[in-house]
Formats: structure tokens, sequence, C-alpha cells
């Protein structure tokens, strides 16, 4: 095991993998020469030379369409939207394309589509998106976002290995703030599976992403009163482990859900849906949600502040929830 930042472990899963496949290759808007604008491609045209790191026209339908159509001729391109926000260029090829490709004709789109999404540095309206929901109602595409360096490097080798686009979003709060042990040999995260950060007996966190630290701390504050709050990770958006949700509501009979992206149509919706037809029995209190305000995000640090989910915010909910 080696400690290493969330960074340090995507730049180490494309590392490996560019090395383990040949047909693996990035592109990309500076991820060249200049190693990324958060320096998460930084050394790998220096090792793979400049025809398995291209840098890319600014545009990212450019780089959404040759990544698709690279795949056809049996490549596997990683390709990064240097602020995932601006993967709204590109949402008909992602979307109306590659996700439907398989179904339409039987041909997989084995493409990355990585970049950094959320707040929390004063990025302002258009550089803090959480993209999630729109993607959500996209049949044949997969979306995954960890939380930790370990999952960053196990979920980013298991999508680049995977025959079918996915999504990967990795929240940019978290590039150098979160170290933890990394295994040196191979590993993959399966796509698909949660895990339990924190075990509980009277209500459930359900999260992703940043906000999983948020629950965390939440959870630590709440025992001090005497409340024990599990918090799950769900780590992949789709395909969603519902075993996972289930089961962590069946434990505590509490569901208090915790997304950062703003309240209106976010995937808090989606997993109260699913509770409420698949887990009503269980439930001693409706299910609650905590996100971010329906309004742009803000620039000003303390207007941002204000705006997201804080830990604050969530020790109340779950304390008007426990008192149900």
């Amino acid at each position: 095991m080696a400690v290493i930042t969330y960074l340090e472990a995507i730049r180490q899963a494309l590392f490996e993998e560019m090395a383990r496949d040949e047909r693996v290759f990035v592109m990309g808007e500076d991820i060249g020469a200049y190693g990324g604008a958060f320096k998460v491609t930084e050394g790998l045209i220096d090792k793979f030379g400049e025809k398995r790191v291209i840098d890319s026209p600014i545009s990212e339908q450019a780089i959404m369409g040759s990544a698709i159509g690279a795949s056809y001729m049996g490549m596997r391109p990683v390709c990064e939207i240097q602020f995932i926000d601006f993967i709204a260029c590109c949402f008909d090829m992602l979307t109306n394309f590659a996700a439907k490709s398989r179904y339409r004709n039987g041909a997989g789109v084995p493409i990355v589509v990585r970049g950094p999404c959320g707040g929390g540095v004063g990025g302002g309206p258009f550089h803090s998106l959480n993209p999630e929901s729109l993607f959500l109602n996209t049949p044949g595409l997969k979306i995954v976002e960890p939380s930790t360096a370990y999952d960053a490097k196990g979920l980013l080798k298991a999508s680049i290995r995977d025959d079918d686009p996915v999504l990967y979003l990795e929240h940019k709060y978290l590039y150098r703030r979160i170290k933890d042990d990394v295994p040196e040999e191979d590993y993959v995260v399966p796509i698909g599976k949660a895990a339990v950060r924190r075990e509980g007996r009277d209500l459930s966190l359900i999260t992703f992403g940043a906000m999983v630290y948020t629950a965390l701390d939440a959870a630590t504050e709440l025992a001090r009163g005497g409340v024990e709050a599990e918090v799950l990770d769900l780590r992949s958006l789709a395909p969603l482990d519902r075993e996972a949700v289930i089961a962590t509501v069946a434990k505590t009979s509490r569901a208090l859900i915790v997304h950062e992206a703003t309240r209106t149509g976010g995937i808090g919706g989606e997993l109260a849906a699913l509770i409420a037809e698949e887990a009503f029995g269980y439930l001693d209190a409706p299910v609650v949600r905590v996100a971010s305000a329906d309004t742009p995000v803000p620039y000003a640090p303390q207007l941002e502040a204000a705006f997201l989910p804080n830990v604050d915010k969530v020790v109340a909910a779950a304390k008007r929830l426990v008192e149900y």
C-alpha cells in the first residue's frame, strides 16, 4: 500500500492502463505538454508520446466525436473535459450516439469521459457543475463518481476496461485534499457497487463524491448526541446499487439523501422514489433530501457556502428525521 492523493490515484490509473493496453490513449485540452488544467495528466506525454497523449483544439465536440470514431476503430479513448460543465456542448453525441450505439447496431463505444465536477473552490456557475442528473435518463451510459483515492483508481481502471461509455466524474475539491491507502498491485472497483463508509442504526445518510465527507462529519457530530448514522457511498450512479440502498434503509428505517447538485430534478428524487417503491415497509419517517439551492453556483465564497450542503444542514435534517 502507498498513501497517495485522489489526483495521483487518477494519474496512476491512466499510466497503468496505457502501459497495459496499447489501445488506450488520452486526449483533451492542454493535457499534453501542460499536463492538464489540474495536472492530472502530467508526465503522460513524456512516457507515451504525442500520438497517445493528444492535445485537442478547444472544442468539446471535437474531443467527443474523435473519441467515438476512434472507439469504432478498435481504440479505447479516455477523453478529458477540462471542466465537466462544458460536457453540455457534446450532450447529443454522448447520449444519442455513444450510449445507444450497442442497441442500434451492436457496436459498443468503449470510451471514458472524465472531468472535474463540483464546487467548493469559488469556481462560479460555469466551473462548478454536478451534471449527473442530466445523464441519468440515458440507458447505455454508465456514471461513476469516486470519493476516495482507492476508488478513484479502481473505478477509472474498471471504466477504461468497460466495453460501453462511462461518464467518470471526479470532484475537484478532493484532488489534493483526500489521501488514502492504494494497493500497488493491479485492481479494479466494480461499477455498480456501493460501499458502507460508516455503520449505524438510527438513520442512513445516502450520498457520493465529496458529500461523503460532509456526511461522515455530520455522522460524527450526531454520534455526540447518541444518534448513530450509517453512511452509504453510492460510488456508481448508473447502474445504481439498489440492493445496497434498500439494505441500509431496512437496517435503520430512516433515509436522508445528500447530494451537491441542485435539489429539483436531482438524483435524490430518484433515490427517494426507489425507497418509496421498494422499501416503504421499512420506513418510520419520510425520506428527506439535503441538496444545493435551486440557483446557479455563486462566485462569492460566503454565498457559495450558503448554497452548498454542509454539516450543519445535514445534522439539522437528521435530527428532525430521528425525532419524527
